[in-house]
């Protein structure tokens, strides 16, 4: 099978598995026969400060790969998983996604964690037909732009902004801040959380956006003299971590909230009982909360020794799909032209005059043909 017409069979049967979710032990195992190798990527933040989070998306799809690679080992397939560090750089991730592509074995991606990543990232897959099936990318762009090559298994921040801001209403919050950390994800979902937040009769008090790391003094100082009840942070829990400890080092008495961005374990290791009582939302529950997950979290703890990090449920199931299609298309073998190798052709009989009961017209007989030569 050519790359590119394998890569776009790949993606066409994604389509009728995209509802799959953990799936039950794929069988036995059986050496690979020669066939070649299949690759499974992952691209996340696997180096620097977003690292427990990237490396739970590599982790969540190793194990599913793990499970699920028997059907294609039984084809005489070797599967592999082959993780990408991002960085969670924009410029990396296009950088390696050019690699991925060049390489003709690999048939489908999991990533990224940022959007600011997997946006432009999956400009690449779209030229190559390649697969992206994200497990955290929350910005309505990744899918809005129609691409029928990508993928997410998450909500959406339009969503989880609303959310956030209705649970704010909820709680009798009458004023807020929001502050952001300038990308793609954050400024995103901090937006939809401010548009909602204003609708339901909230006042924002202010609006700011910060890439710092390390002294948010020119930040807290205005904020506190607002006095929100409220600040609502758009982004990730390295930086996070920071600003809320920070804050609260100064005084800073109100409440803290952010998106999906702040849920990992690494934001209470960064700012301790700073985040004790903190609100988030999240597109990826606990796997506490899905009584289906908790073979994967005994699984995961088991083979890893330590508790999955959001998302890497999601990698799982991102992974199980990608597995589910690439399985399907391979039971089909197509010649030089494009046509089946062998396809199968009906002879039916109609049964009855009711259009209703067209489809129960009788099968009288099934061929299975080779497709013809091409004429020289």
């Amino acid at each position: 099978m050519k790359t590119h017409r394998a890569r776009r069979v790949v993606y066409v049967a994604l389509v009728s598995l995209a509802a799959l979710c953990l799936l039950p032990p794929a069988g036995s195992r059986m050496a690979a026969q020669g066939k070649g190798t299949i690759k499974i990527a992952t691209q996340s933040p696997l180096s620097g400060g977003q690292a427990a989070l990237g490396e739970g998306i590599k982790l969540g799809a190793q194990l599913a790969l793990e499970r699920f690679k028997g059907p294609l080992e039984k084809m005489g397939f070797a599967v592999e998983l082959v993780p990408f560090d991002d960085q969670a750089k924009p410029d990396v991730g296009v950088a390696n996604a050019k690699n991925l592509i060049a390489d003709p074995n690999v048939l489908a991606v999991i990533g990224h964690l940022n959007s600011g990543v997997a946006i432009p990232a999956s400009e690449v897959y779209k030229d190559a037909s390649l697969a992206m099936i994200s497990p955290a990318n929350t910005n309505p762009t990744v899918t809005d732009r129609g691409y029928p090559n990508v993928f997410r298994v998450c909500g959406r921040d339009d969503v989880q902004g609303a959310v956030g801001a209705e649970f704010a209403k909820s709680l009798g919050v009458k004023t807020a801040y929001v502050i952001h950390d300038k990308t793609t994800y954050g400024q995103g979902v901090a937006e939809f959380f401010k548009a909602e937040a204003e609708k339901k009769g909230i006042k924002v008090l202010g609006f700011e956006g910060s890439e710092e790391r390390s002294n948010f003094d020119p930040t807290i100082t205005p904020l506190k003299a607002r006095n929100p009840e409220l600040i609502y942070f758009g982004g990730l829990y390295d930086q996070a971590g920071p600003f809320f400890g920070q804050a609260r080092e100064k005084g800073v008495k109100s409440r803290f909230m952010g998106p999906d961005g702040l849920d990992s374990s690494d934001l209470a290791k960064i700012a301790g009982r700073a985040v004790v009582g903190m609100y988030y939302t999240s597109v990826a529950g606990p796997v506490s909360v899905y009584p289906q997950a908790r073979q994967f979290a005994e699984e995961y703890r088991k083979k890893f020794g330590k508790n999955p990090e959001p998302f890497a449920a999601q990698a799982y199931d991102a992974t199980a799909i990608a597995l589910r299609g690439i399985a399907a298309a391979a039971k089909i073998e197509f010649d030089g032209k494009g046509d089946p190798k062998k396809a199968l052709y009906f002879v039916l009989q109609v049964t009855s005059d009711n259009p209703e009961k067209w489809g129960e017209n009788r099968e009288v007989k099934r061929l299975l043909i080779a497709s013809p030569t091409p004429k020289m």
